[in-house]
């Protein structure tokens, strides 16, 4: 099996859509396509075959990564069709090697859905931006497009710091050097202790995943950056527990009034397959207003739900509304729905009660506050 054949796997992905590729022992490749897993009508792969592939793609460092530690993740541009993302791993004995597709087009925010706030929000001068949500849920392309919004838009200093890169960035407006963890600094400690003598103006952490990338990117947006990151957390109010939490008992206190003056936003996101074809996103958005700053400093968090509830006119809204509005307008199904819900109990009941056309209370999901196609209002903050 040569580099052909890798190629070949590498076109039909991109030809078909798809935005994963599986290759392991004892299964023909395997493509995920809108969600849902395809085998590919080729020969099963034998482990000498695993080992080719691996070989075709895989650069010299990482092969010797793979002997150590018994994996490696790295990234690789496909001609002009776009980037994968790759991870090789042994599972049995063997090797197993799985591609995420990074699309080569940056989308804009209409074409994510994103909340028109967002684009306010990407002005700012400092604060902590969070995108939050599972692995596969769409939070690197959400902040690829407000990188490249600010890239398109603004004069800004952007640096990254991402293992791998996965969308790069040309310079436009603004100045964009983008930093490979492993390849370009050891960590995103170091790289974030080294960042601010890099005269940033925005700086995108691939990942808050240890207690001391977390306390470096809360310094940075409260030393007047405007700092990007993501958390493997779903919901608002999740997310800015598991901050809290990741801290020692006694930091926590402090952790909780840093929290409140540099959070600004918290975007959570889902990623459905559509009844038709395609994915959508669903999103639960909240902006950090004055009164949600004080429930997080006063250990109130339990109450941000319902404060998202209350903030419809700023643009937020909570992810299970959002669900149930996709549901409603036939664009995912209602198992989907429900599967993705915070409160799949709930959703049941609400999705049964819509199907026997029972109305629903007033400022249940589905039912927003502020009327259709309104502009959301700025919190306070935002305007300045």
């Amino acid at each position: 099996m040569s580099t052909l054949h890798i190629d070949r796997i590498l076109e039909t992905c991109i030809k078909r859509g798809a935005s994963d590729i599986h290759l392991t022992v004892g299964r023909p490749p395997v493509l995920r396509l809108h969600g849902h897993l395809r085998s590919l009508e080729t020969k099963v792969l034998e482990p000498e075959d695993t080992v080719a592939l691996m070989k075709a793609i895989t650069p010299d460092r990482n092969q010797q990564e793979i002997q150590e530690e018994g994996g490696t993740d790295f990234g690789f541009a496909y001609r002009d069709a776009g980037r994968f993302r790759v991870s090789v791993f042994r599972q049995k004995g063997n090797l197993a090697i799985v591609l995420r597709l990074i699309p080569s087009r940056l989308l804009s925010f209409k074409d994510i859905g994103l909340p028109s706030i967002c684009a306010a929000l990407c002005r700012r001068p400092r604060g902590l931006f969070l995108v939050t949500g599972p692995t596969g849920s769409g939070k690197t392309t959400t902040l690829a497009s407000m990188i490249n919004y600010i890239n398109e838009n603004l004069d800004r200093h952007i640096v990254t710091v991402e293992e791998p890169i996965e969308y790069y960035h040309t310079h436009k407006r603004s100045l964009v050097n983008q930093r490979e963890v492993g390849n370009d600094v050891p960590s995103f400690a170091e790289a974030l202790r080294r960042v601010l003598r890099q005269d940033p103006d925005v700086i995108l952490v691939g990942e808050l995943r240890d207690l001391e990338t977390m306390e470096a990117a809360i310094r940075a947006a409260e030393t007047g950056h405007l700092v990007f990151s993501t958390v493997h957390t779903t919901g608002c109010q999740g997310t800015v527990n598991r901050i809290i939490d990741a801290f020692p008992h006694e930091q926590q206190e402090q952790i909780r009034v840093q929290l409140s003056t540099t959070l600004i936003a918290v975007l959570s996101q889902a990623l459905c397959p559509r009844l038709e074809k395609g994915m959508v996103a669903a999103y639960e958005f909240m902006v950090v207003t004055p009164a949600i700053a004080n429930l997080i400093r006063e250990n109130k968090t339990f109450r941000i739900d319902s404060a998202i509830q209350t903030g419809k006119k700023y643009g937020m809204q909570l992810l299970d509304e959002h669900l149930f509005d996709l549901y409603k307008e036939k664009i995912i199904s209602a198992e989907e729905c429900i599967d993705k819900s915070r409160h799949p109990g709930e959703m049941q009941e609400k999705v049964e009660a819509f199907e026997k056309g029972i109305p629903l209370p007033a400022g249940s999901p589905g039912k927003p506050g502020g009327k259709e196609g309104e502009e959301p209002e700025l919190p306070p903050q935002v305007k300045a």
